[in-house]
């Protein structure tokens, strides 16, 4: 279960929407084949399992271990459960049962009633950890939240003033890589109007691999120059603004550039009240299962104080600034902490 683990980590940032599995096929206690899931239309991990395996005669007496329960409806791929049953594997060990209502202990049902032995909750919490995304959007009808911002060691996240359209850091060279790195691994990533304004920011994963998040801006009264990197055409971005914005503004930032390579989206909400809320609404219709909140304190304490995020991570740096914007107020306890070089690396999470 394990080595299942390890796999899944291959499909996150490429599965999604799907969550990301990760299978082994053993027989007599050699790994005779494994699989992950592929990109969102591809073949399950189940399925890439399977087919790595040279020899099918070794399916009769091999046991499947698989992160996820198996599916057992049709999407855009075949039922993996009727896969396993067709290939007359006699045993299947299940880190946690897939809470989706269409699935939800219906592939074990029918693992079981083919006469398949079925073992569940096997690392169950790892399992569950690995696939928490997923498992918001069908528990809680919202994205995953992850906070992040990196602060001085007393407590400022930028300063009032400065002397160039840039950000000035505060994290170290491997801080900045690793939020690179969670950038890849979130569908998408927001931010809002003063941190474009203030920083020009490309919010890529220029510094890792994989593919870049879909950017979210939030800009109330449109005042975000489409000349600014984040409405480039690079990458996907949808702009959520006011219902009470012009009608001229709006169709003005519908109106892509002709060299716009990526979708651009133009949202509305009410900024007035519930504005977390509607922003996680706006991302759910838009099938985004995870967001990367990098924006300045006010977004940032917008979806703080809404309770609305699941995990935030916070860089202390080791320099000083003599003003500034305070950071955000977060009233949890640290979890767990970790040095990268002369960087303090904070893990809080919302239970």
């Amino acid at each position: 279960m394990r080595r299942c683990l390890e796999l899944a980590e291959k499909g996150i940032g490429t599965a999604r929407p799907n969550p990301s599995v990760g299978a082994v096929i053993v027989n007599e206690g050699v790994i005779i084949g494994e699989g992950f899931t592929d990109a969102y239309g591809g073949p399950h991990a189940e399925v890439n399992a399977v087919r790595s395996v040279k020899d099918e005669s070794l399916f009769k007496t091999s046991t499947m271990y698989v992160t996820l329960e198996p599916c057992s409806h049709y999407g855009k791929t075949p039922p993996c459960s009727d896969l396993i049953i067709q290939k007359k594997i006699p045993n299947v060990v299940i880190g946690t049962i897939d809470t989706h209502s269409i699935v939800a202990g219906r592939g074990i049902k029918r693992l079981k009633d083919n006469g398949v032995n079925v073992v569940v909750g096997v690392l169950e919490e790892e399992c569950k950890e690995q696939h928490k995304r997923f498992f918001t959007v069908q528990n809680k009808k919202r994205p995953y939240i992850v906070l992040k911002w990196a602060e001085t060691k007393n407590g400022y996240i930028a300063p009032l003033e400065k002397e160039k359209q840039a950000p000035i850091w505060i994290s170290n060279e491997y801080s900045k890589q690793l939020v690179h790195k969670w950038r890849a691994q979130e569908q998408a990533i927001l931010v809002g109007t003063n941190t474009v304004i203030s920083d020009n920011p490309k919010l890529n994963i220029r510094s890792w691999t994989g593919n870049d998040p879909v950017r979210v801006i939030l800009d109330r009264n449109l005042r975000i120059s489409k000349k600014m990197n984040v409405l480039d055409g690079s990458q996907k971005t949808i702009v959520i603004t006011d219902i009470k914005t012009s009608t001229e503004k709006v169709a003005l930032y519908r109106t892509a550039d002709s060299n716009y390579e990526q979708e651009l989206i133009i949202e509305e909400i009410d900024f007035t009240t519930n504005v977390a809320s509607q922003i996680c609404e706006v991302l759910l219709q838009h099938k985004i299962q995870s967001v990367f909140i990098e924006g300045g304190k006010q977004t940032l304490q917008t979806f703080i104080e809404a309770n609305l995020w699941d995990e935030a991570k916070v860089f202390v740096g080791d320099s000083y600034f003599k003003s500034g914007v305070d950071a955000p107020i977060l009233d949890h306890p640290v979890k767990r902490e970790e040095h990268i070089e002369n960087n303090i690396l904070k893990y809080y999470y919302n239970d």
